[in-house]
């Protein structure tokens, strides 16, 4: 069940060539409807399971491995709202470095510094001074006191720069395209047991409701402008 199969049609009028009559249609599919889950289901962290996208695997792929048929590749994607597989699945390492070839112009190029990010930084305590992954400036840096007991026992705050050797670490144009990627790995996959309600409730989005255009459950007509003369 490919999701092209799913998509209801509509009765458009024909532009071809080979057309010598106005009234006459073609069907073509309605690309425009779209199914989402339901918020009740979307909400709930027991109907999903997270999955990791090892390098080559396209989106047939993990349907086949999860749900033993490589056309449900569509929930894949629609459970996590990806319209655009150029830009929103993880590429291959080989194909990642065409891509920052291009993007970048030469290896070179790939090793140069995209920005720079703070490196997490810890009190005495352990607690989180300046977290790490920040986008700052090359030349940031961070002054903070530390807490110290005395000689007499009395708490006192001493002065303690950091410099910014030690908070900001560089950031170049391959770690930063890498972690994007790699982001892109982690997805949710709907369990097994929900299938069948998501694709009952997928099926009656894409059927149309009765209006003045509907002509089945699956086919609905479109204004013809060649009728009226406009």
């Amino acid at each position: 069940m490919g999701y092209f199969e799913e998509l209801p049609n509509i009765s458009y009028p024909s532009l071809l060539p080979q057309s010598n009559k106005i009234e006459d249609r073609i069907e073509v599919k309605n690309i425009f409807r779209r199914s989402k889950l339901r918020s009740d289901v979307d909400q709930a962290l027991t109907a999903f399971n997270y999955y990791y996208i090892k390098d080559d695997m396209r989106p047939d792929m993990v349907a086949q491995e999860l749900y033993d048929d490589s056309e449900l590749d569509w929930i894949v994607l629609t459970v996590n709202n990806i319209i655009n597989i150029r830009d929103q699945w993880p590429l291959s390492h080989n194909d990642l470095y065409t891509y920052m070839l291009d993007k970048y112009g030469s290896e070179e190029g790939i090793t140069n510094i995209h920005h720079y990010e703070t490196r997490q930084i810890l009190d005495e305590y352990n607690r989180v001074v300046i977290p790490a992954g920040l986008e700052v400036d090359k030349n940031f840096s961070f002054e903070y006191s530390r807490i110290f007991i005395d000689g007499s026992g009395e708490s006192k705050l001493d002065p303690k720069a950091i410099t910014s050797s030690l908070v900001v670490a560089e950031v170049t144009n391959y770690d930063y395209e890498n972690k994007l990627n790699e982001e892109k790995r982690r997805i949710r996959i709907l369990k097994p047991g929900y299938l069948s309600a998501f694709i009952s409730d997928h099926r009656e989005i894409m059927s149309y409701g009765r209006t003045s255009e509907y002509i089945s459950k699956k086919l609905k007509g479109t204004y013809n402008p060649r009728v009226s003369g406009v």
